[in-house]
């Protein structure tokens, strides 16, 4: 058994294991933290299978932009949290435990790595050449994450336009 799939199998587990703490929390913002630990461990199975790329994308994008609107949300919707501390003592072990298991992981990745000292050949494809491949080769894909779109949009139509109607306690009693 080699490092590479040594450290894949440690990823695979921290991933599923993050996940699942994100899932079954109860506190909005513990959930969003187990997340943008399940995403770092996202980044570092693709630059484990040579997509430095899409890993920084990953953090950047996913675990970046993506979480901080969560955690907006959250606040915004001012979840009452029962009174309990912000981080109680028994989040700050599996927390802890998760993100040193990432850090040694991801140096291990980034060491043991022996292009990692390579420069790297910039690859270009034109926009319509990357558009006919993508089109041609993985239409299905694409028709499949357009309906995911299509009913997110009505989704959220719909859940704007119930949120505006006023309920029957709110209208006056001449109406």
């Amino acid at each position: 058994m080699t490092i590479y799939s040594i450290i894949f199998y440690l990823l695979s587990v921290l991933i599923l294991v993050t996940t699942a703490l994100a899932i079954t929390r109860r506190n909005m913002v513990h959930a969003v933290v187990y997340l943008i630990f399940s995403f770092f461990g996202s980044a570092m199975l693709f630059y484990l299978f040579g997509a430095p790329f899409l890993a920084v994308l990953e953090v950047i994008i996913y675990a970046g932009a993506i979480m901080v609107l969560f955690l907006f949300i959250v606040m915004m919707l001012k979840v009452d949290t029962g009174g309990e501390r912000l981080f109680p003592l028994s989040q700050w072990l599996p927390a802890a435990v998760c993100g040193v298991l990432y850090l040694v992981l991801g140096i291990g990745i980034v060491v043991s790595d022996p292009n990692s000292h390579d420069a790297l050949k910039t690859a270009r494809a034109e926009p319509g050449a990357f558009g006919q491949y993508i089109f041609q080769n993985h239409w299905l894909s694409i028709e499949i994450i357009s309906l995911l779109l299509l009913v997110a949009v009505i989704g959220a139509l719909l859940l704007a336009r119930r949120s505006k109607r006023p309920s029957a306690q709110e209208i006056p009693e001449g109406e």
